[in-house]
Order: structure tokens, then C-alpha cells, then sequence
């Protein structure tokens, strides 16, 4: 019974962050479209911007989680050996987190202009 807790708890994580992201996908896509008019500078000093940072910062953090949620369902149905499951999840949201640090210290160190 337990499992099936975890699995509803999981499934509905997963479709909120779904929901959540909408916004955001469409928020950056048309901002990269009108990025598209601007020359360099203009560009850097939007993404400094402190209001476009953090959304930046909250659509990298939400879309990774998503994706690590994702990741782990695959894996926990597909992969049968246990230890060789808790390997691949422990590895998955290891990349998860470096990647997410990277992004987060890109974006910030852009928008603190170091």
C-alpha cells in the first residue's frame, strides 16, 4: 500500500511541475524569439535583469526536477536488478544536481556581471 501512496504522491509531483512549467516554456520561448532582434549587450544586460534571472532560475530548477521525475519512473520499471536501479537513480540525480548548479552559477554570474 505504501508503494501505491509513493507512486500517486509521484505521479501527481510530476503532472503540477507539468502544469507549472506551460508558463514558463512559453515565457522563455517567446523571449528568445524577441532575443533574436537584440545584439549582445542588450541581451546580457536582460538576462541580468533581476525579475528575468530569477524566472530563468525557477524554469531551470522546475524543468530538471520534471525531467529527474521522469527519469526515475523509466528506471524504476525498466531496470529489475535493485542495486543496479538505486546505481542509476543516484547517478541520474547527481548529473541533475551538477547540471542545475552549473546553470544557476551561469545565469547569476551573468546577471551579477562577473
Amino acid at each position: 500500500m505504501e508503494y501505491v501512496k509513493g507512486g500517486a504522491h509521484h505521479w501527481l509531483v510530476q503532472r503540477i511541475t507539468a502544469i507549472i512549467l506551460v508558463p514558463f516554456v512559453l515565457w522563455l520561448v517567446i523571449s528568445v524569439i524577441s532575443l533574436t532582434k537584440m545584439d549582445y549587450a542588450t541581451a546580457r544586460e536582460w538576462i541580468g535583469s533581476t525579475s528575468v534571472s530569477i524566472t530563468l532560475i525557477s524554469l531551470i530548477i522546475a524543468s530538471f526536477y520534471h525531467a529527474q521525475l521522469g527519469l526515475q519512473v523509466i528506471v524504476e520499471d525498466y531496470v529489475h536488478s535493485k542495486s543496479l536501479r538505486l546505481a542509476i537513480l543516484l547517478l541520474i540525480k547527481f548529473a541533475i544536481l551538477v547540471v542545475v548548479i552549473s546553470v544557476i552559477f551561469a545565469v547569476l554570474k551573468i546577471a551579477l556581471g562577473c
